[in-house]
């Protein structure tokens, strides 16, 4: 049926895992992958007893994420706890923190389908401990728990619902994980579950102010997964508006593979969670000028260096999108586009054969073999005319298989331009003998077979001929020649 007369309001709540080697609350190690059960202690396993000690770069990290999203981060918070019983969660409740978050008050600009910008506030960023994994695919019949994730920290950061369809919700995520990856607070890796997202998504006439009842999406492994999980989210309950019937208050499940949500459970109000304050942590107290210290370290965002990137070296709209899309491409880009002097080219090998490079079993930029200051000297090699462009892509793919610079590449392969009239003639004669056909044209008048000839010459001469002189050599030749 057509959605038509609705619109979509969307919030979006995002939990992000910290990148700190210990727990939240303990020593106990962060690392994806271990033996299950084996990142255990008395305090994540709530031992009697057992007491939790907050972990200070848990805070550091999450102090930064907030700043990056122009909130306030408030000088007093407090961690409370999240009673609710799942196999999962051994001691009965989550430490988290309801009124009185570690921050509040942000925004993150988006840009919407018709090229605009949008402003999306952020209600809140906490600070809370993860539960523990239930597993249901290992044993038949049974659920197996693994408690490895259990008080691994987090960050929830709670969106306002100034979202307006599924385009938009992923266009916020896509700029969300941009900016974490940029302040270096988490790997975001929605595979291995450090960036896990829940939609509330709800529907109303168009022009009607007051919100719709909303429901919440969880389960969704992937951005383009929210947008496909909203989208029908959004007709179910268009159809149900349409049929006046009311929409129900639920928890949903997206089930990728079947392209549909299920109902879960009621969803629950926060009086359902019982919160109080947690008796074993006192008040996060943070000092001003440690807050304004952390300010000071959060590096340049994706926005200002998409800006900063676009003057200083002319680029497009996608190709500035492109080349700042991990942090660690963009520092790789700017490395070699001030080394070679040519943004532009620069830009391109980025976007072409480095990228191609990597993207087949080259690894990540960090420990990519070839460095911004090499391929900033083969940008200079082509420009000076010492390697012709196809020469110069034989020797990115040795410079990317042994680490070896440029010059001595080009030298112990035989690549580097050759000018030298004799030798371009000789090929130039051995071309015209080898494709009489199209010699015979081209001397005849068919001018338009000079590029083609001229290609000849650069595949005979493995990429080493001048391909301008070459040009040279063949418009002197006439009927005669």
């Amino acid at each position: 049926m057509s959605t038509d007369a609705y619109e979509m309001v969307v919030g979006l709540e995002v939990h992000v895992q910290l990148r700190t080697r210990a727990k939240t609350f303990c020593g106990c190690a962060t690392d994806f992958g271990a033996r299950p059960n084996s990142n255990t202690c008395p305090v994540c396993l709530a031992l009697p007893g057992a007491l939790p000690v907050l972990n200070k770069q848990a805070v550091t990290l999450a102090t930064r994420a907030a700043l990056a999203l122009a909130c306030t981060v408030h000088p007093m918070s407090v961690f409370a706890r999240k009673n609710y019983f799942y196999p999962d969660l051994p001691k009965g409740y989550q430490i988290s923190q309801y009124d009185r978050p570690l921050a509040t008050g942000g925004h993150l600009a988006i840009q919407t389908a018709d090229g605009g910008e949008s402003q999306v506030g952020i209600t809140r960023v906490h600070m809370e401990e993860d539960a523990g994994k239930s597993i249901h695919d290992r044993y038949p019949g049974v659920t197996a728990i693994d408690l490895n994730r259990a008080g691994v920290p987090l960050i929830e950061i709670v969106s306002e619902p100034d979202m307006r369809s599924a385009a938009e919700a992923g266009a916020y995520l896509r700029q969300l994980k941009q900016i974490l990856q940029y302040i270096d607070v988490s790997d975001v890796s929605m595979e291995e579950g450090s960036l896990r997202v829940d939609a509330n998504v709800s529907a109303r006439l168009k022009g009607d102010s007051k919100l719709g009842t909303k429901t919440e999406v969880k389960n969704m492994n992937s951005f383009s997964g929210v947008e496909r999980a909203l989208t029908f989210e959004f007709a179910r309950q268009c159809e149900l508006l349409a049929r006046g019937e009311a929409v129900a208050q639920e928890t949903l499940l997206w089930d990728a593979a079947k392209g549909e949500a299920r109902i879960s459970r009621t969803k629950e109000g926060s009086h359902d969670y019982r919160y109080f304050p947690e008796p074993d942590l006192r008040p996060l107290i943070l000092d001003a000028s440690w807050i304004a210290q952390i300010k000071g370290t959060i590096p340049e965002l994706p926005a200002a260096r998409k800006s900063r990137l676009s003057a200083d070296f002319g680029l497009t709209g996608d190709d500035v999108e492109k080349l700042t899309s991990n942090p660690a491409i963009a520092e790789y880009f700017e490395s070699v586009a001030r080394a070679s002097g040519d943004g532009k080219a620069a830009a391109n090998w980025v976007m072409g054969d480095v990228q191609a490079a990597l993207n087949s079993g080259g690894g990540d930029i960090s420990t990519f073999a070839v460095r911004p200051a090499d391929l900033a000297q083969l940008i200079s090699m082509i420009r000076d005319g010492l390697v012709s462009h196809a020469a110069a892509r034989r020797v990115f793919t040795v410079m990317a298989e042994t680490g070896k610079q440029p010059t001595q590449i080009a030298h112990e392969e035989g690549l580097l331009k050759v000018d030298d009239d004799s030798a371009l003639s000789a090929w130039l004669d051995e071309v015209l003998a080898e494709h009489p056909e199209e010699a015979r044209r081209y001397l005849a008048g068919e001018k338009k077979l000079q590029g083609v000839l001229v290609g000849f010459v650069m595949k005979k001469s493995g990429g080493r001929a001048d391909p301008k002189r070459v040009n040279q050599l063949l418009a002197s030749r006439d009927g005669g020649g």
